[in-house]
Order: structure tokens, then sequence, then C-alpha cells
């Protein structure tokens, strides 16, 4: 409303075909999202959600981050089974909230002028605002010498020195008057070790949640297909998704 802040998104329509599940979408006359991704357990959070009073117009991932966000803020990301990259727009405080999922499976590339923020999936949505292309030499050395695509000492790095990555496992906040706050919000702590299990055990938990995984990602209100590498691991997903199918048709797989 007050020109300051604007939103774009081009959907690739997985959950909620309708227009219902469009972006940017709105909620609770406060909230903005444009989002990129897909919240594997938003069924879960969704029904936990619904018991708190919240009520939704979709059946989309989208409108469950949205009113997760509204009910625990940063710490909605404590919840999230996903790969997701996102904005969300707060219009009361005047502050967008951006997010990346652990593992960095989906990319949030920004500029940090002195008189705009940009965000993008890709750089080249960047360069169409005229943000300069100014080569970062340290990221061309080391992958010319090491062919080291991402810098281990500076993840937030990219090949052009006015483009930053939001880096995995991180949120952050840009206010209207420029200010700009990241943090690490999850990592791997590789010291709990948790309870010993024996190998029988271990086998039992992996299938466990190796169904729960997968079951999750199934779901789609479009075809869901398989990629093959040749390997154990896409075999095994192929040949579980066959025992949890409810409808015994073919399989789509493709190799490359």
């Amino acid at each position: 409303k007050d020109d300051q802040i604007i939103l774009g998104h081009k959907r690739l329509s997985i959950l909620d075909l309708s227009a219902s599940g469009n972006q940017p979408m709105h909620f609770a006359n406060k909230y903005c999202i444009v989002y990129n991704g897909e919240i594997y357990n938003y069924l879960e959070l969704k029904e936990n959600l619904i018991q708190k009073g919240y009520t939704f117009n979709s059946t989309s991932d989208t409108e469950v981050l949205l009113a997760l966000y509204d009910q625990k803020k940063e710490k909605a990301l404590q919840e999230l089974d996903g790969m997701f990259a996102f904005a969300i727009w707060d219009d009361h405080e005047k502050t967008l909230f951006c997010a990346r999922d652990r593992f960095g499976e989906k990319p949030f590339y920004f500029h940090a002028g002195s008189d705009q923020f940009a965000f993008a999936s890709e750089m080249k949505a960047l360069f169409s605002l005229d943000i300069p292309k100014i080569i970062n030499h340290k990221k061309i050395y080391n992958y010319l010498l090491y062919t080291i695509l991402e810098d281990p000492f500076d993840k937030s790095s990219t090949f052009y020195q006015s483009i930053q990555q939001l880096e995995p496992a991180h949120y952050m906040t840009v206010s209207v008057n420029g200010q700009i706050n990241q943090k690490k919000y999850w990592d791997i702590n590789i010291k709990n070790q948790g309870k010993i299990l024996s190998e029988t055990e271990a086998i039992e938990e992996f299938k466990d949640l190796f169904s729960l995984s997968v079951e999750r990602r199934l779901r789609s209100d479009v075809p869901v297909g398989s990629s093959l590498s040749g390997g154990l691991d896409s075999s095994s997903i192929v040949m579980l998704i066959d025992r949890l199918k409810k409808e015994k048709t073919v399989q789509k797989t493709f190799s490359a």
C-alpha cells in the first residue's frame, strides 16, 4: 500500500492447483508471503493449527506456513520438515522475514544496496534491476584452482561481490530503514550420540524414518515420478513408493 515493497512470484503448482494456492499469498490482514519449496509435514502442522483455532481457505502448504509463522514467528522453523526459501512481509511491524532450509536445497540470493534490498531464487532476476556485475575474484580463484563452488569459510558469497546468499539454516530480518539481521537457527550436534542402539534396533529405526520420509514426499496434487541414479538409494525409494502407493499403477521413472 505504501509502495515500499514489491513481491513477485512465478508458481510451479504441486499442492492445491487452484487459484487459492497462488502467491503472493496474504494472511490475517497482516502477512504476505512468497515461497519456493515444499513443507512435507504440512498436514500434521495444519491439524495442530486447526486445534489452536486457525482456519484455512486453501489446501496448500503455503497457507500452513503462514499460520505457523503467525503462531510461533522464527521458532516455526524448528517445526518444518521440508525444503524452502521464503520471505514474509509483516505489514504491522514493517519487516521482511526471510529463511532458508537447513541444507540450502532451495536458493536465496539477495542484494543489499544503499537504497534498496532485493532478493530472488536466481541471480539473473537481480541483474534485471541493473545491479552491477562486480566479479568476486577470490571465488574465481578458488574455482579455477580447487574446483570449489561454495566457499567453506564464507557460504554467503557468490561469484559477484554485489550479490550474497542467505546461508543454509539461517533466517534474516530486513526492516524498512535498511537494517539487516541474520541468525543461524539450526546445526547438527555431532556430539549428541542419543540412545545406543543394537544393529537390529538401528535397522528398524532407519526403516521407520525412511518410510515416514518417503511417505510425506508422496503428498502431491500432480503425478510423482522418480529420477533413477542406478544406485541402491533411488532403487530403494522406488521400491518403497511401490509399497506405499494406494493405487497400484505403474510408476513413472526417469534415468539420465
